[in-house]
C-alpha cells in the first residue's frame, strides 16, 4: 500500500495546507528565537550546574535547607547555579547561590498553574517552551544535581542519562540527593532494566547517590579540573566538545 493510500480522505485543501504551515513556520521560528536568545545570555555563567527538583517542596522541608545550602557553596565555589526558576527546590537553588560569589540563573517556562519566578535570580530568562529550556540546563552545565521531585525532575533526569549514555554530550556527574528517596528507583533499574538486558551494567555509573554537601562540591570539583578549553570532557576523550 502506497503512502497516498494511507493518507486521510479528503485530503487537505491547499488554503488549509497552507494556513497549517504558515502556523508551523511561525512556532519554528518562536522555538529557535528562544534558543538565540537564551545561549547569548547564558555564554557568561560558565561554569555551572544544573540543580532539579520538585516545584512543590516547602521552605520548611529539609530538602529546600539541604539545596539552599549546597547551592550557596556552590556559588562560594566559582560555581554558577542554574535552576528552572521557579519555587520548592528550584528556588531554594537560586536563594542559596543568589547569597553567594557567583551568579543564580532561572530558567522560568510559562505554564498555566505552578511556576512562577522565584525573586532570587541574577539571571532570569523565560521560556515559552520546553525544548530550548531542556537543551540549556544540559548544555551549559558541568554537572546535574538532583533532588527529590515528580515527573519534571524524572524528566529531567533520565534525559540527563540518556545524553550520557549516547555520547550526545560529554560524561558529567549526575548525582541524586536523598538515598531514602531514590534507593527504590535505583534498586527498580537494576531488577527491571539491568536484568532483562536493556541497559548495561556499566550505565548504572552514570548516575551517584551522595548525601553529604562537601562530598558533592568535591566530587564537582573534581571533575572541572578534567575540563579545557572552556569544555568539560573526559582525559580519555579530548575531542569531545559537548553538545
Amino acid at each position: 500500500m502506497t503512502l497516498h493510500n494511507k493518507l486521510p480522505v479528503p485530503m487537505l485543501t491547499d488554503e488549509t495546507r497552507l494556513n497549517v504551515q504558515a502556523r508551523e513556520s511561525y512556532h519554528v521560528l518562536k522555538i529557535v528565537s528562544e534558543f538565540v536568545e537564551a545561549a547569548e545570555e547564558l555564554r557568561a555563567i560558565q561554569p555551572a550546574v544544573s540543580i532539579y527538583g520538585s516545584a512543590r517542596t516547602n521552605p520548611e522541608h529539609p530538602d529546600y535547607l539541604k539545596t539552599e545550602s549546597l547551592s550557596r557553596k556552590l556559588s562560594d565555589a566559582g560555581f554558577s547555579v542554574i535552576s528552572g526558576g521557579g519555587p520548592g527546590i528550584m528556588e531554594a537553588a537560586n536563594k542559596g547561590a543568589f547569597a553567594g560569589k557567583s551568579p543564580a540563573v532561572g530558567l522560568n517556562i510559562v505554564l498555566p498553574h505552578e511556576q512562577h519566578a522565584n525573586p532570587y535570580q541574577d539571571l532570569s530568562i523565560k521560556f515559552h517552551h520546553f525544548f530550548p529550556r531542556k537543551v540549556m540546563f544540559v548544555k551549559h552545565a558541568i554537572a546535574y544535581v538532583v533532588f527529590p521531585g515528580g515527573f519534571g525532575t524524572l524528566d529531567e533526569l533520565f534525559e540527563s542519562l540518556t545524553l550520557v549514555q549516547t555520547g550526545k554530550t560529554p560524561s558529567r556527574p549526575i548525582i541524586l540527593v536523598g538515598t531514602a528517596f531514590w534507593q527504590g528507583m535505583v534498586d527498580w533499574i537494576k531488577d527491571q532494566l539491568l536484568t532483562h538486558g536493556m541497559i548495561s551494567a556499566s550505565d548504572l555509573d552514570l548516575m551517584q547517590m551522595v548525601d553529604d554537601e562537601d562530598e558533592i562540591v568535591g566530587c564537582i570539583f573534581d571533575h572541572y579540573q578534567n575540563c579545557k578549553a572552556g569544555f568539560c570532557v573526559r582525559p580519555d576523550n579530548d575531542w569531545q566538545l559537548g553538545l
